[in-house]
């Protein structure tokens, strides 16, 4: 199952125009038909994967189970996972059993619940006031009459690629907490808290022990999964050490996946992934996503494709290319495979580049989250308000007691798979778990789990990542990477050193070093676009007219940073008379 959609039906002709609007969106996005049933109080649609994949749904006389993305239950995909999930109490998972990212409604006994995955990294949107639910971001911004940009979310986008926490870009969308059942009822819902903890301390525990505790829920992870879908998977690799980990994980359980590597003609991670494949004898396909340019006139009808089949807002933005990314989604699920990712692979590092000592929520947001220049926004921005929020937000997703004063660094580390990850790797799994089964072994809550028992000295530079490779596959972890050493033995001083200058940095330079790099000129990302004006000025109006109101776009030399802007401006557009 790869969509659901539910409205509340208290009110008629709400219910019968959000569940209208939600066909029209899912189907646009490309979904097979949805299939109805009635819960006491709420209308249910849910919709297969676009492309194929196990099945989301289970009905047991009144009982039922349906799922959107990758649940995984005992090791088990489709009609025994959900069965399992079926006979257990919502408001008592036992998540020792339970896997991957998704979304799940449970009927059960008369009474009905709507949980997420353990980080609820698969989205689940709902409107302020309860009464619809939909895993799509514009069914449910289509479903609902009026909506209001907020600033908040509006910047954590443009700033920080997705909004963090619960929030949207609109006031009146949320998406559904990782600490909260919700109980759907004849007369609304009821919110019910559970709790998801991590390990608060490092581990002592000599390296081969903890090589050994690291491997073994990766290997089961990732060997259910090629239990299900044997040699039809397909998985990225390239000169860094997530996807290679991955990679050696699939090849210890006996897979020999397809892979691909992107990137321009002369790239390090095209030419270490290609000589990688030499070596060992297997094949890694490569994809130029730049050697095809468009004609202009094609431009609109190419961006009205790209807008759809990522659900209207994409990860950094990336509507305005080529169309070389939404081709690449679609090679990576053809046939239903289980397409697999090494994000969230920074569980094993650093990831903040914090030296060992205690720091406060608001340290970690001026630290990392301060992306921007004030001059690039209008006056509705308030630079210490909007880290003064994100902070807030670290706290709530940090257990107590830790957040109510400085935070252990060991507490520290959780705020990377609970906010970093649960908002970009979310989002990125929310829109390609919809079209085949995804696999993201790093940010299954078991993983994540061993990860947050490291030291922080092994996290260095990858340390602990590289010996855990060498362990799985000494033959992968042999071979060059584009840190300038192999993973069979400790990071290169260059490497060592990269980081060890980021961590001496105080907080105050740490928060000005986006601001710093801006002064010397103009910027952009590796995710591109064709921004020039004659393709830009087809699809959006170059006034700005929605996001003139929060951002001076004639000051923006950042190209990543205007693209997200743009796709907000697109996507106001869409959405016309119904935003305030």
């Amino acid at each position: 199952m790869a969509g659901l959609f539910l409205a509340r039906n208290d009110d008629p002709a709400f219910a019968e125009s959000a569940l209208g609007a939600a066909r029209t969106a899912f189907a646009a996005q490309g979904f097979p038909a949805p299939a109805a049933h009635a819960l006491r109080g709420w209308s249910l649609l849910h919709f297969p994967y676009i492309v194929g994949g196990p099945e989301g749904l289970l009905v047991r006389g009144d009982d039922l189970v349906a799922a959107a993305g990758t649940p995984v239950v005992d090791g088990k995909f489709g009609h025994p996972a959900l069965e399992a999930l079926l006979m257990m109490d919502p408001l008592a998972l036992d998540w020792d059993r339970i896997g991957g990212q998704f979304v799940a409604l449970v009927r059960r006994g008369g009474r009905s619940f709507l949980f997420g995955d353990y980080f609820a990294a698969f989205q689940l949107f709902r409107d302020d006031r309860d009464r619809l639910f939909s895993t799509s971001f514009l069914a449910a911004a289509e479903a609902l009459p009026r909506l209001s940009f907020d600033a908040q979310g509006v910047y954590e986008l443009a700033f920080n690629v997705m909004p963090l926490g619960d929030d949207s870009v609109f006031a009146e969308l949320k998406t559904l907490s990782p600490f909260e059942v919700v109980e759907l009822t004849e007369r609304g819902t009821i919110r019910h808290r559970v709790d998801k903890p991590l390990p608060a301390a490092p581990s002592d525990l000599p390296l081969a022990e903890q090589i050994a505790h690291h491997h073994a829920p990766l290997a089961a992870i990732v060997g259910a999964h090629v239990a299900q879908f044997g040699d039809q998977i397909r998985s990225p690799l390239s000169g860094g050490l997530d996807s290679r980990l991955v990679l050696a994980a699939l090849r210890e359980a006996g897979c020999r996946p397809e892979l691909y590597v992107y990137g321009l003609p002369g790239d390090e991670d095209v030419e270490i992934a290609q000589a990688m494949g030499k070596a060992l004898g297997f094949e890694v396909a490569w994809t130029d996503k730049y050697a095809e340019t468009p004609p202009p006139d094609a431009f609109p009808e190419l961006v009205e494709r790209n807008f759809h089949q990522f659900d209207g807002l994409p990860t950094f933005g990336n509507i305005f290319d080529n169309g070389a990314h939404g081709a690449a989604q679609l090679a990576r699920h053809a046939g239903g495979a289980l397409a697999v990712s090494g994000g969230c692979g920074e569980i094993y590092r650093n990831f903040f580049y914090l030296p060992d000592r205690r720091f406060s929520a608001k340290d970690v947001a001026r630290t990392f989250f301060a992306r921007f220049v004030p001059g690039d926004a209008t006056s509705a921005f308030d630079p210490r308000a909007f880290l003064d929020s994100i902070a807030e937000k670290i706290r709530t997703a940090i257990e107590p007691p830790a957040a109510t004063s400085r935070l252990d660094r060991a507490r520290i580390e959780q705020i990377y798979p609970r906010i970093r990850c649960r908002a970009l790797f979310g989002r990125e799994i929310s829109l390609e778990g919809r079209y085949s089964p995804y696999l993201m072994p790093f940010l299954d809550h078991r993983v994540v789990a061993q990860a947050m028992t490291l030291p922080l000295a092994r996290k260095h530079a990858g340390r602990f990542e590289a010996a855990l490779l060498n362990a799985i596959d000494p033959q992968l972890a042999a071979q060059p990477s584009a840190y300038g050493h192999d993973f069979t033995g400790p990071p290169g001083r260059k490497h060592r050193f990269a980081e060890w200058s980021t961590r001496i940095r105080p907080i105050w330079l740490r928060q000005h070093t986006y601001a710093i790099r801006r002064r010397l000129g103009p910027m952009g990302d590796e995710h591109g676009g064709l921004l020039e004006p004659d393709y830009m000025n087809r699809v959006i109006d170059p006034a700005f007219p929605a996001m003139r109101r929060f951002f001076r776009i004639e000051h923006i030399t950042d190209s990543g940073l205007w693209r997200r802007v743009a796709n907000l401006e697109y996507l106001a557009a869409k959405l016309g008379s119904k935003l305030a």
